[in-house]
């Protein structure tokens, strides 16, 4: 993403505020982030998402940013097209280094390959300046728990497939060669 498009969901934190007293931090998305979030999810509705957050100190200079997001969603059954309401209830972990920190670096191998522990939080994000964007991690973290196939209850594929009697006919043999063209 570039930095000069305004983000669906930001809620700057100033890195210079935070100490190794971790601050609670409540965000809650807006109508106008609801929609936004909406467009960039490609779901019909946002209801809702907030997040609950401890912020600190991580290291020298690094934040990290723990806590939960908690989301509301509307999308479209990918069987019926009716409306589906999900809620996403997620962990949120991140770790944001300062840019050029040597501790952004500390993740990769001689190799230049990224060493990642499946438990472990992922590899630091960067930031520049003096400040983190935590709505962007709370959004990305929701955006990851939306499913992509979502289903209204007992909607099935094969209810469409049933065939009714009139479709029993047996097949026209020559029903194949109407398709066939002659070179």
């Amino acid at each position: 993403m570039n930095h000069d498009e305004k983000p669906a969901f930001s809620y700057p934190v100033k890195v210079g505020h935070i100490s190794a007293n971790a601050v609670t931090v409540h965000i809650e998305a807006n109508g106008a982030e609801r929609k936004a979030l909406g467009d960039l999810w490609d779901v019909l509705e946002v209801q809702s998402l907030t997040a609950d957050l401890q912020i600190s100190r991580w290291k020298k200079d690094g934040v990290k940013v723990k806590g939960r997001v908690q989301a509301r969603i509307v999308q479209a059954c990918v069987v019926t097209l009716e409306p589906v309401e999900a809620e996403i209830d997620e962990p949120v972990e991140a770790i944001f280094v300062p840019e050029g920190s040597r501790l952004a670096r500390i993740a990769a191998n001689d190799s230049g390959e990224m060493i990642l522990d499946p438990e472990g939080p992922d590899v630091p994000e960067t930031f520049t300046g003096d400040t983190i964007d935590v709505g962007v991690t709370v959004s990305e973290h929701a955006a990851l728990a939306i499913d992509p196939y979502p289903r209204k209850e007992g909607a099935s594929f094969e209810e469409r497939i049933e065939s009714t009697q009139k479709d029993d006919v047996r097949p026209n043999p020559f029903a194949v060669l109407k398709d066939w063209k002659k070179d």
